[in-house]
C-alpha cells in the first residue's frame, strides 16, 4: 500500500512538472535565425555602400552571431556589441533608451556599457517575448538602425516578430 501511494505521488509530481514545463516554453533565438539576420544586414549594407559590424545576442546578452564586414572600423566592434547588449538588457531600441535618458533618467548615460544612440534593436516576438537583440555600427547611428531593421525583417515571419 505504501509503495503504491509513493508511486502515485511520483506520477502526479511528474505530470505536474511536465505541465509546468510545457507552459514555460519560450521562443528562443536560434543560430540559423541569427545568421540569417546578419546576412540580411550585410546585404543591405553592401547595397548602401556601408561597412558594418553586426552583433546579435540572445535574451541573456550572450553573443549568438558576430559579423565584421571588410573595411569596417575597429572601434565599431565594441560599439555594435554594446548596442546589442543595451537592447538585450532593456526591451527597447537604443534610440528609445536615449530618449528615456533625456526625459526621465539622465543618469543612465553614465552607466558603463549603456548606449543611448540609435543602432540597437530588441528582438521581440508578436507574443511580447524578448528573445535577444541586434546591434549594428559602422555608419551614422540612423543608418545603423536601418541596417539592424533589415536584419529583423529577414526573420520576421520565421520568428513571428512584432
Amino acid at each position: 500500500m505504501k509503495i503504491r501511494h509513493l508511486f502515485t505521488a511520483a506520477l502526479a509530481t511528474f505530470a505536474l512538472t511536465g505541465a509546468a514545463h510545457a507552459q514555460q516554453q519560450k521562443t528562443t533565438l536560434g543560430l540559423e535565425a541569427a545568421k540569417k539576420m546578419a546576412a540580411a544586414c550585410e546585404d543591405f549594407a553592401r547595397k548602401e555602400g556601408w561597412n558594418m559590424i553586426i552583433a546579435i545576442v540572445d535574451d541573456g546578452g550572450n553573443l549568438k552571431q558576430f559579423s565584421r564586414m571588410d573595411n569596417s572600423f575597429r572601434a565599431s566592434i565594441e560599439i555594435a556589441q554594446l548596442k546589442a547588449n543595451t537592447s538585450s538588457g532593456f526591451p527597447r531600441s537604443t534610440r528609445q533608451v536615449g530618449e528615456i535618458a533625456q526625459q526621465r533618467a539622465p543618469g543612465i548615460v553614465h552607466v558603463p556599457g549603456i548606449v543611448t544612440f540609435a543602432g540597437g534593436l530588441p528582438i521581440i516576438t508578436a507574443k511580447g517575448e524578448h528573445i535577444g537583440a541586434i546591434g549594428v555600427s559602422g555608419a551614422t547611428s540612423d543608418q545603423d538602425e536601418i541596417c539592424a531593421q533589415a536584419g529583423l525583417d529577414a526573420v520576421k515571419a520565421e520568428l513571428n516578430l512584432k
